[in-house]
C-alpha cells in the first residue's frame, strides 16, 4: 500500500482500538497476498462475499487516508475473537437520512466496527458510507463530555446532575415569571432520536408554554416541508426505497449526491448502467452528474427560472398528462399562464441554461414512464427556497410523475433524524408531532387534554434564525439549545457569537464542548447515536430502531432522560421508564405515527409513515389514490422568477457568487468527524472551488491562499482551481474544516430569510477573492465580472 502512515508500520507499540485495528489490517493484508478468503465467524464455514469490498469509495479512502490501522474489513478486525466474545447491536446509522442499518460490533464499550446485514437493511442492504463505516473515534474521544459544567467567572467547573438540572430550571423559570415565556428560545436536534425530540417540544409546550421551538430543518429542508404541505399534503418525500432502483428517469437538481448521500448515489448508477437515464442541474459539475444522460449548468438562485422553462416547454410539445391533471390536481390553468413568458431563451439569459438541454430534459422528463424529481439544500436554501420547491412540485404534477411505485418526488434529508426528530416530531414553531398546527383550536384541545394542562400557546413561534434576530433585539433573553451548534450553522457567525454571549441565560445539551457549548453558562453531556435507544426517521419515511451498542462515557446521559430529569424540576412527573413508553405516547397523539412501536420494528416489520394503526402495514408510496389535501387533489400554483436577496445590492465591490455545499469527508459542522485522522487527511483545511477561467483573471493558482469576503464578514482559504465550478462562482463547503478559524458562515446573510420557511439564503452570497497577500478595499479591480456573469 502506498503513502503509508508511519504509525500503521509499528502497530506493535499501540494500545487499545488503535494497535487491535492495526493487527487486524496486517492479517487482512498477509491473508489477500496469500489469496485466502476471510472467515466469517458468525458461522461455521468461511466465505468472503458478504465482506469483499462493496461499499463505494470506503476500501479505497481507507486505503489511501486511513491511520492508526483502522483499515479493516469487520470480518477480518474481529477474527482474533470468538463472535461470542463480540458484542454485535443492530442499529441505524447515525450520519445522513438515508436509513442504513447494520450491525455494530463491540468490546469492552469500544467500537470495533460495523458490519452490513442485508436481513434487517431494508434501505442500503450490505451498503455503507465512509462515515458510516469508519468513523466511530468520537465515541470514546478523550474531549467527550462526562460530567455536567457550570460556568463560574468565565470558568467552567464540573457539576452535579442535580445542580445542573437545578440551575437550568431555576434560570428558564426566572426569565419566564420575569419577561414572559416567549423570551425563551429552544433548539432541539435532529440529531437525537425521536422520542428525545418529542419531549423537546412536550418540555417547551407543555411546561414551558412557549411555540419558541426549532432545529436545525430550518436550516435545510424546512423549504421542502412548507412548498410540498401546501401542494401534495405532506412535507416529506412520497417514494419508497424501490423508485430509486427501478424508476426510469431521474430529475436531480441541488443535490451532491455521490457525497452526500453516496448510498442512494450507488443505487442510482447502478440503474443507470442498466438503461434508465439521469438529469442534472446544478451550478457544480458534482460527481453524480459524470454519470448522467445530460448535465446543465445552471446559475445560481435561478431555479424557478429553468423548471418553469420545461414546464413550458412540456405544455408547449403538448407532453403533459392530461387525464391526471384534470383528475387529480387544480390550479393548472394558472400556472400555465405563469409560465408562459419562460422560453427558452428567457431560461438562458437568467438561468444559463441552453435551449437544447432545456428542451432535452423536459422532454425526457416527460416521455419517460416512470420519473424520481430528486432535490436537497441547492435547491432549499434560497431566500425563495420554498417557491422553488412548489415549481418542482408543479413539474411532477404536470407531468404525472406522483404517486406511483416507481414515480415521486425525492427531497434527500442530510441529517440522520431531520425527517422524523426535525419534523414528524414536532419540535417547530407551528406544529405538534405529526405537523398538527398549533393554531388549530380542535388540535390544541386534543394535547391541552392528554398533557393535562389548559394553556397550551395557540400562536405560531420563533423559527431558529429568528430567535437569534429577537435576542438581537433583547427579545429572547434565554436559550436551551439540544444537540446543535448554531454557532457554525447559522448564517454570519460573527452575529451568533455576539448574540450567545449577551444572553441572560443558556444551557447546551451536547456530547463535545462545542463552539456553542463554549458560550453557555450550563452544559449537560449527553449520549451519541451508537450510545442511544430509540427510533430515527430516514428520507424514505422509514422509522426505525436505534440501539445502545456501547455505554456512554463517564455520567452522559441519554436526550430524553436529561429532558424528563428536567421536567421534573418542574413538577411534571413523565415517568417514562423506556424510549418504548415515549413512541406509545407519540402514537396516541399523532395518526400518522398511530401503528409505530418498538414492538413492531423489533419484530422486523418495515413500517414507513403514515401508519394508521397497530394493523396498517405502512406506506411505502404515498398519493397513490389521493393526495394529503382537503379536496384529495393536488394543488399548484404559479411561480415567478426572484433571484437572489442580494441581486439589487450590485454595486460592484462583490461581483462573484459563492455557493455552498457538502463533501464526502465530513459531517456538518465536523463536531464528530475532524476527531478522525484519517477523515481529516482529506479534509484538513478549508479550501475554495474557483473555475481557471475566474482564476487566472484574479491572479490565482492552484493551492495558493487567497481571501473572501462578503458584506458580512472575511474568511481564507486554499485555492482549488478546477472546472467543476462555473466562471465567477466559487464553491466553499458548509463544514467546520482545520482549526475552525474561517468557516463559510462568516460570510452569509442572517436577514434575507424564505417568507414562508424563514430559511436563509446559504447558498448565493456575493463575494469578492483576492490572492491573500493583496489588500480587499472595494476600490480592488481585480474581481471584474465578465460581462456573460453580469448580475441579472
Amino acid at each position: 500500500m502506498s503513502d503509508q502512515h508511519p504509525d500503521e508500520t509499528n502497530s506493535e507499540e499501540k494500545s487499545g482500538v488503535a494497535g487491535y485495528m492495526a493487527q487486524a489490517k496486517e492479517m487482512a493484508e498477509s491473508a489477500q497476498e496469500r489469496g485466502e478468503t476471510t472467515p466469517d465467524h458468525g458461522s461455521d464455514e468461511g466465505h468472503s462475499g458478504p465482506f469483499a469490498p462493496a461499499e463505494h469509495l470506503a476500501e479505497s479512502f481507507a486505503a489511501n487516508s486511513m491511520s492508526e490501522g483502522r483499515l479493516f474489513d469487520v470480518a477480518d478486525a474481529v477474527s482474533d475473537y470468538r463472535m461470542n466474545d463480540v458484542d454485535v447491536t443492530d442499529t441505524t446509522c447515525g450520519y445522513c437520512a438515508v436509513g442504513c442499518r447494520f450491525d455494530v460490533l463491540s468490546k469492552d464499550d469500544e467500537v470495533l466496527g460495523i458490519r452490513p446485514n442485508a436481513e434487517k437493511a431494508p434501505v442500503n442492504g450490505i451498503s455503507t458510507c465512509v462515515k458510516g463505516k469508519f468513523s466511530y473515534g468520537y465515541a470514546d474521544d478523550e474531549d467527550r463530555l462526562t460530567t455536567p459544567l457550570i460556568k463560574e467567572d468565565g470558568e467552567f467547573r464540573e457539576a452535579s446532575w442535580d445542580e445542573a438540572l437545578d440551575r437550568v430550571a431555576e434560570e428558564l423559570q426566572e426569565t419566564k415569571d420575569e419577561y414572559g415565556p416567549d423570551a425563551l428560545g429552544l433548539v432541539s436536534s435532529s440529531r437525537t432520536s425521536n422520542e428525545a425530540n418529542y419531549l423537546m417540544q412536550k418540555l417547551s409546550r407543555q411546561i414551558l408554554k412557549t411555540n419558541n421551538i426549532d432545529n436545525c430543518n430550518r436550516l435545510c429542508h424546512s423549504p421542502t416541508v412548507a412548498g410540498l404541505s401546501q401542494t401534495v399534503g405532506y412535507g416529506a418525500g412520497s417514494v419508497g426505497t424501490e423508485a430509486f432502483n427501478d424508476t426510469d428517469c431521474y430529475l436531480i437538481t441541488g443535490s451532491n449526491t455521490t457525497e452526500s448521500h453516496p448510498v442512494l448515489a450507488t443505487d442510482i448508477k447502478q440503474n443507470l448502467k442498466e438503461g434508465a437515464e439521469a438529469y442534472v442541474f446544478d451550478p457544480r459539475k458534482v460527481q453524480i452528474a459524470e454519470h448522467a444522460t445530460q448535465y446543465a449548468r445552471v446559475t445560481p438562485g435561478y431555479d424557478t427560472v429553468w423548471i418553469n422553462g420545461m414546464i413550458r416547454h412540456i405544455l408547449e410539445e403538448d407532453l403533459q398528462d392530461d387525464e391526471f391533471v384534470e383528475n387529480r390536481t387544480v390550479g393548472f390553468e394558472e400556472v400555465k399562464e405563469g409560465v408562459e413568458k419562460f422560453t427558452p431563451e428567457f431560461v438562458e439569459e437568467h438561468a444559463g441554461v441552453p435551449p437544447e438541454q432545456l428542451k432535452n430534459a423536459a422532454e425526457a422528463v416527460a416521455t419517460a414512464d416512470s420519473c424520481m424529481f430528486c432535490w436537497t439544500l441547492g435547491l432549499t436554501e434560497h431566500s425563495h427556497g420554498t417557491e422553488n420547491v412548489v415549481s418542482m412540485a408543479n413539474l411532477a404534477l404536470v407531468t404525472g410523475h406522483v404517486g406511483t411505485e416507481k414515480s415521486g418526488l425525492a427531497p434527500f434529508r442530510g441529517q440522520n433524524n431531520v425527517q422524523g426528530g426535525g419534523g414528524d416530531m414536532g419540535p417547530v414553531p407551528g406544529n405538534f408531532p405529526g405537523y398538527q398546527k398549533v393554531t388549530d383550536d380542535d388540535v390544541r384541545e386534543k394535547f391541552e387534554d392528554y398533557y393535562g394542562v389548559d394553556d397550551l400557546p395557540d400562536e405560531v413561534g420563533l423559527t431558529i434564525t429568528e430567535q437569534f434576530l429577537a435576542a438581537d433585539r433583547g427579545n429572547i433573553k434565554s436559550m436551551f439549545v439540544e444537540g446543535e451548534n448554531p454557532v457554525y450553522s447559522e448564517p454570519n457567525v460573527d452575529h451568533a457569537e455576539e448574540i450567545l454571549e449577551d444572553l441572560d441565560f443558556l444551557a447546551v445539551q451536547d456530547i463535545f464542548l462545542t463552539k456553542t457549548a463554549e458560550y453557555a453558562d450550563v452544559v449537560l453531556p449527553a449520549t451519541g447515536h451508537v450510545e442511544t435507544n430509540g427510533t430515527y426517521t430516514g428520507t424514505t419515511r422509514h422509522v426505525q430502531l436505534v440501539k445502545r451498542a456501547v455505554d456512554p462515557p463517564g455520567e452522559a446521559k441519554p436526550d430524553w432522560v436529561i429532558t424528563q430529569e428536567l421536567a421534573e424540576r418542574f413538577g411534571f412527573e413523565w415517568d417514562y421508564d423506556s424510549p418504548s413508553d415515549i413512541m406509545d405516547e407519540i402514537n396516541d397523539l399523532t395518526p400518522i405515527y398511530g401503528g409505530v412501536t418498538h414492538e413492531r420494528l423489533e419484530d422486523g416489520e418495515e413500517l414507513q409513515w403514515p401508519v394508521w394503526d397497530e394493523d396498517h402495514p405502512g406506506t411505502p408510496h404515498l398519493y397513490e389514490e389521493q393526495f394529503n389535501t382537503a379536496d384529495g387533489k393536488a394543488h399548484m400554483f404559479p411561480t415567478d422568477i426572484s433571484g437572489p436577496a442580494e441581486r439589487d445590492m450590485d454595486d460592484g465591490d462583490y461581483p462573484i457568487k459563492l455557493t455552498t455545499g457538502r463533501v464526502l469527508y465530513q459531517y456538518h459542522t465536523g463536531t464528530m468527524t475532524n476527531r478522525e485522522e484519517g477523515i481529516r487527511s482529506y479534509t484538513d483545511e478549508l479550501f475554495v472551488e474557483i473555475n481557471p477561467e475566474t482564476a487566472e483573471s484574479l491572479g490565482i493558482a492552484d493551492e495558493d491562499p487567497v481571501r473572501i469576503s462578503s458584506r458580512k464578514g472575511e474568511i481564507e482559504a486554499m485555492a482549488q482551481v478546477t472546472d467543476r465550478i462555473g466562471p465567477d462562482v466559487v464553491f466553499v463547503p458548509m463544514h467546520v474544516l482545520g482549526d475552525g478559524s474561517d468557516v463559510v458562515n462568516e460570510l452569509t446573510d442572517e436577514s434575507h430569510l424564505d417568507e414562508q420557511a424563514h430559511v436563509p439564503e446559504f447558498k448565493v452570497t456575493d463575494v469578492k477573492v483576492v490572492p491573500r497577500d493583496r489588500p480587499t478595499a472595494v476600490d480592488d479591480d481585480a474581481n471584474t465580472s465578465s460581462p456573460e456573469s453580469a448580475d441579472d
